[in-house]
């Protein structure tokens, strides 16, 4: 096992810049690195980054959130285990596949893409971060959930301080600080929506979530606020990404861009590709149970292991040229790409599959169509390069745009 003093730190601005070239030498030369400031294990290989998310011999745990999560979200379903485990994702997954879906949530989607479009589609140039990205699945998550639109920079700032939260890997004590703060903030605004909403509920998700029951099981108070809190960070932050990386991808592939544009069946292919190659979150961590072998050394008992889903993603053992974005390639699968039975790590892997994949994939898919609809011939503004930023979730900063304003 390699300290590897030799290899850009993951603390380090130069790592932030750009993080893609540290993961080659990682995966070539210190597949498991003791990292020190953070107190964990840095996997870099696909094939053991599958292993733990899929972890078939019960050889890794969530029980690392307890103290990654729980601050800010209180105690949510990611740290549960077994039954109990089983039993609140089967009270939470309907909401999220199936009718429900499509019935219920796709329209909201739909009316959050086209009213932020109609915003900006007549200007000729929008910033494409700002203007949709940041704000759509706050919107449909606030939307879906019930609460007042009015409070959506509330929201924003909310999910926005809790991401910074997880991702505050050098511990800086102002953010970890302001998390807290957020979970009592969210905590004060949220419990008393939902004991309204059980006394008279709707027809939305936070009603569905307050009247819902498994084998003589309800969620709490407390079980209902907490993942209402991690749907909104877990959803905002990574498909707020997503989409931005999307676009980016494909504007920096104009033969790709023409080739969707033209046959939309192709944004589920662009998506999954993207979520390989810019995924937006670069880093998941799992807990071991006792001491495991992984590629280049030995983890003990009871550690934490930071899962490198964005070194992992571009694994030249795993992936033809995995450096070149390429939504055609053979050796990723589109239609299994939203389950768990995925061939890339975004969503990771096995029991622990994120819920909302399908939700995700319905926003990017309908914002996707809407803006290419809106505006055909979409373009990178004149000069302008988008420039990813961060290290725990990554994603362009900035999108700058244009293209030809609707007539009003």
């Amino acid at each position: 096992m390699s300290q590897a003093a030799s290899l850009p730190d993951i603390l380090s601005p130069a790592f932030a810049a750009d993080p893609y070239g540290a993961y080659r030498t990682m995966r070539d030369h210190a597949p498991l690195i003791r990292h020190e400031a953070t107190g964990s294990y840095l996997v870099s290989r696909y094939e053991d980054v599958e292993r733990v998310f899929k972890d078939k011999a019960r050889e890794f745990t969530t029980e690392n959130y307890d103290w990654q999560l729980e601050p800010v979200h209180g105690r949510t379903i990611l740290q549960l285990s077994g039954r109990e485990h089983a039993v609140r994702r089967a009270l939470v997954a309907p909401a999220f596949r199936g009718a429900d879906l499509q019935d219920k949530i796709l329209p909201v989607i739909e009316r959050n893409a086209r009213e932020l479009i109609d915003a900006f589609r007549h200007t000729g140039e929008a910033d494409l971060v700002e203007a949709f990205a940041t704000r759509f699945p706050v919107l449909v998550i606030a939307d879906m959930l019930g609460l007042d639109r009015a409070d959506h920079a509330r929201f924003r700032d909310w999910y926005t301080t809790v991401v910074a939260f997880l991702g505050n890997l050098a511990g800086d004590p102002a953010v970890t600080a302001a998390g807290e703060r957020t979970r009592r903030e969210f905590a004060e605004y949220m419990i008393p929506v939902i004991q309204r909403r059980r006394a008279d509920p709707g027809d939305d998700l936070l009603s569905a979530l307050c009247t819902a029951e498994v084998d003589g099981v309800r969620m709490s108070d407390e079980d209902i606020k907490a993942f209402c809190s991690l749907l909104l960070a877990a959803g905002g932050e990574t498909t707020d990404k997503a989409i931005a990386s999307v676009f980016a991808n494909l504007l920096a592939h104009p033969e790709q861009l023409a080739a969707v544009r033209e046959d939309r069946s192709l944004i589920d292919r662009a998506f999954a590709e993207t979520l390989r190659y810019t995924p937006p979150v670069h880093m998941i961590m799992r807990q071991t149970v006792d001491e495991v072998e992984l590629t280049g050394g030995t983890v003990p008992a009871g550690a934490t292991v930071t899962c490198l889903i964005g070194s992992a993603n571009r694994d030249a053992a795993r992936y033809r040229e995995p450096d070149r974005f390429d939504l055609f390639r053979t050796d990723l699968t589109s239609t299994n790409a939203f389950s768990a039975a995925a061939d890339h790590l975004a969503f990771a892997l096995g029991r622990h599959f994120c819920v909302g994949a399908l939700l995700a994939r319905a926003e990017v898919e309908t914002g996707v169509n809407q803006l290419l609809d809106a505006m055909p011939d979409l373009r990178l503004a004149d000069g302008f390069a988008p420039v990813e930023q961060g290290v725990f979730t990554r994603g362009p900063a900035s999108l700058r745009v244009r293209f030809t304003p609707a007539v009003a």
